[in-house]
This record gives C-alpha cells, sequence and structure tokens, in this order.
C-alpha cells in the first residue's frame, strides 16, 4: 500500500505537537519544583528528542507538497529545520547519555563543560537549535497562501517567528535568571500552534 506523503505529514505533524504539549507541561512542572534531578532533565531532554524526528519529517512533507514555484521557499525553511535538528540532537544525547548518569554516579566535575548550563557550549547549541527553527518557519511564510485556511497556519508562523527574538534574549541575556526564562513562554504557545496547524493543511493538500 502506498504511503501518501500528506499522511506522513499530517501524523508527523500531530506527533510534534502533542510532544511540544508534554514538553511544556513538564517544563511548568519543573518550575514549580514538582520535578527534581534526575526525572526532571530525563524527561524534558527526552521528550525534546522526541520532537525532532516528527518536526523534520512534517516540514519535508511540506516541501513535497508545495507548488514548484514556491518550494525555493519551503527548501530554505527545509535547511534551517536540519540545522535545528543537528544541534539539539547533539545537545540531548549527550546530555542523556553522558551528562545525567555521570551526574548520578557522582562524576559531575568530570563533565562540567557538557552540561547545559547557561551561556555553556551546549546552551548555545539550543540557542542555535530553536533560533533555526524560528527561520524555518520564517522562510516558509511564502509558501503559504493568504487565503482559506492556510491563512491561519500562515499567522501562526508569523507568530512563531515573532517570538523568535524573545528566544534570543532568554539564552543570550548575559545575566540569566528564571524570571527570564519567563520571556520566552509565548515559544509554549506558538510552537504547538503552527505544527498542529501545518498538519491540518498538509492532510488536505494534494501530492504535486
Amino acid at each position: 500500500m502506498m504511503i501518501k506523503i500528506s499522511e506522513v505529514g499530517y501524523w508527523s505533524g500531530i506527533a510534534a505537537f502533542v510532544s511540544v504539549i508534554t514538553y511544556d507541561a513538564v517544563q511548568i512542572l519543573q518550575v514549580m519544583g514538582v520535578l527534581h534531578f534526575p526525572i526532571d532533565e530525563v524527561l524534558i531532554y527526552g521528550i525534546s528528542l522526541c520532537i525532532v524526528i516528527p518536526f523534520v519529517l512534517e516540514m519535508l512533507s511540506f516541501h513535497h507538497l508545495t507548488a514548484k514555484d514556491k518550494q525555493f521557499w519551503t527548501h530554505a525553511s527545509l535547511i534551517f529545520t536540519i540545522i535545528y535538528a543537528v544541534f539539539v540532537i547533539a545537545n540531548y544525547v549527550v546530555q542523556l547519555a553522558t551528562v545525567i548518569p555521570l551526574k548520578v554516579n557522582g562524576a559531575s566535575e568530570a563533565i562540567r563543560i557538557l552540561e547545559q548550563t547557561p551561556h555553556s557550549m551546549f546552551w548555545n547549541y539550543d540557542a542555535i537549535g530553536y533560533i533555526s527553527m524560528g527561520l524555518a518557519t520564517l522562510f516558509a511564510i511564502p509558501a503559504l497562501s493568504k487565503q482559506g485556511f492556510e491563512r491561519w497556519v500562515r499567522w501562526s508562523f508569523m507568530a512563531h517567528v515573532l517570538v523568535t527574538p524573545l528566544i534570543g534574549i532568554v539564552y543570550f541575556y548575559p545575566t540569566y535568571s528564571q524570571n527570564l526564562l519567563f520571556l520566552g513562554f509565548p515559544w509554549a504557545i506558538t510552537a504547538p500552534l503552527f505544527m498542529v496547524l501545518l498538519a491540518i493543511m498538509l492532510r488536505n493538500r494534494r501530492e504535486q
């Protein structure tokens, strides 16, 4: 049975949407002090990792289901999606497979340079990843129609683009604080919103 790209895009988008919502919930529980190390970090990095592949497949489907005259924009968007994927996978795998196990075993000093702490190397990896996700939505906008349901998808992409500078401030402001983290809270709304709306749009698109 032939697998339709539109179905791959739809279900991948739904999986990405669910993963982001789950991540949001875990992040809130961590900030509230309900979750503690190591379970908080395992859940945050593990669930964040679950966003990556579905999101890549959703954007790949978007590219293939877009008219040829607009595929330059979806191609550019896909490039930034891949940049996002490479940096965040590198970060999350290191945190899950190296940093957390060694911290649990009391060897945190040996891997201090690998921890994702404010302004560390892997903190910057995470920043590049999520700024790249914002750029992926920016470059995709010209490929979206201003009519019908696609208009709402377009608006959701624009909203996510506007949130991206806030993410940059959270990551790169000289002094990090938990209050600064709340500046990036709109991401928790715009990311799942554009993913689910794009998924619905892709289900209704025919292969070119």
